[in-house]
């Protein structure tokens, strides 16, 4: 039990805002102490829950009464844009209350790229240092899930830009893996996007520490100085002979990024107490991650990858860079409003052949590339299904088919899973035939 959480809850007039599985685990856990509060829940959405004593805010009008409540505790997909918040409403999130009341140690992992790999890493290595530890938060399991059991404990926490926006408190060990554009449609600008992310060492202490990359210009974005914490830069170049050697212990983890996010990792690990022998252990046993540089099979004679997670085109150009051998990309989604002019450029010059752009993002580049004259094959399309025929069609036998879109995946499917796993299903039948 968390006492003070529970403290902190009981007297408030709260609306549980947005009802995905972060909503149903806070609704879940005041129930738990709290069978008969009155509640509001507010979804656009329809809801269907058996609770006299929760108020449904639901439809296009369910933001109308929100701020009727004292307490609004947000779901972290559900955006607040352009709004005036009254001065005696407090907006919160599952991820903030834990900071503030959850009594364990916190390790807390952000980033536009590199924070589920990282996440992981750090918790595999914590745990083979001996700690008891939790992975939670954006990988997918709410940290309510698992305060009330975290005393004395390590969790290792994942964490959105927008789990950040609405945070008071920062976590003991904070990991900044990188920022680029994105997310740009959710806040006011690159900015605001960049600002949502700072909350992770914004409150930091002198006896905290912040982790960050030492390989990213961010010159004019971030001044990483200011901070209170103690620093520590990490670097994707090995900087001694035991790091060389465990960019070579795991398959899964090729390319310099993945490189950086181990040694993200070990100096984590370092502070709870790793010697080097747990350090190669947690490495060793990190399986992979679904739909991050994905292999999905070889199906005649080409070797197929689904990397349907990266929604930038950095990401897109470190999947490229670590797997080699591509010659088909497969790449586009929904159009965010980011820069795409280097990009571009980057298609023109790469050694990839074979360009297939999905709508909105990949028709759009795939005009400007034949506008400018590009030597490459060019293939717009419609559809996942003429996208994986047409990789099929064109890549060379022996070499490698990427699927890395560049860009989030709201236009056409659910999210990065339901696009990668449609684009596995569509290779497997093609291959199996």
């Amino acid at each position: 039990m968390c006492q003070s959480l529970i403290e902190f809850l009981k007297d408030k007039n709260i609306v549980i805002l947005g009802f995905g599985r972060e909503g149903v685990s806070t609704y879940n856990y005041i129930r738990k102490y709290f069978p008969e509060k009155p509640l509001a829940i507010a979804d656009k959405k329809e809801i269907s829950i058996e609770d006299k004593n929760v108020t449904l805010l639901t439809g296009d009008g369910y933001m109308d009464k929100v701020f009727d409540y004292e307490l609004v505790i947000k779901t972290p997909g559900v955006p607040i844009v352009n709004i005036e918040i009254p001065e005696n409403v407090l907006i919160t999130c599952q991820v903030d209350l834990f900071l503030q009341f959850a009594p364990c140690k916190k390790i807390g992992i952000t980033g536009t790229k590199g924070k589920t790999t990282t996440s992981t890493l750090i918790y595999n290595l914590v745990s083979e240092a001996g700690c008891d530890a939790y992975l939670v938060g954006n990988i997918g399991v709410p940290v309510f899930d698992i305060i009330d059991e975290c005393d004395g404990k390590v969790a290792v926490i994942e964490m959105s830009c927008h789990q950040l926006e609405f945070c008071r408190t920062s976590p003991d060990v904070a990991v900044f893996t990188n920022i680029y554009e994105e997310h740009l449609d959710h806040y006011d600008g690159y900015r605001g996007y960049i600002n949502a992310k700072l909350n992770i060492v914004n409150h930091q202490t002198e006896e905290n520490y912040l982790i960050y990359n030492a390989d990213q210009d961010v010159d004019g974005l971030i001044d990483f100085s200011q901070y209170k914490s103690k620093k520590i830069a990490v670097s994707a170049e090995p900087k001694n002979d035991f790091q060389q050697n465990l960019t070579t212990l795991n398959s899964r983890l090729i390319g310099k990024h993945c490189h950086q996010d181990i040694f993200f990792a070990e100096a984590v690990a370092r502070l709870f107490g790793a010697d080097d022998d747990a350090v190669v252990r947690g490495v060793e046993k990190f399986t992979g991650i679904p739909h991050r540089m994905e292999p999905v099979g070889e199906f005649k004679g080409i070797s197929f990858y689904n990397d349907s997670i990266a929604t930038i085109p950095h990401a897109v150009e470190c999947a490229v860079d670590a797997l080699g051998n591509i010659d088909t990309l497969i790449f586009g989604g929904l159009d965010r409003g980011i820069t795409y002019d280097d990009f571009i450029t980057y298609l023109d010059e790469c050694p990839i052949n074979n360009i297939i752009g999905m709508p909105e993002t990949g028709t759009k580049i795939c005009k400007a590339l034949l506008a400018m004259g590009t030597k490459k094959n060019v293939v717009p399309v419609e559809t996942m299904q003429e996208a994986v025929e047409a990789a099929f069609k064109f890549t060379a036998k022996g070499k490698t088919c990427l699927l890395s879109p560049a860009a989030p995946s709201y236009n056409v499917y659910r999210n990065f899973e339901h696009k990668g796993n449609h684009y596995k299903e569509i290779v497997k039948e093609i291959g199996d035939n």
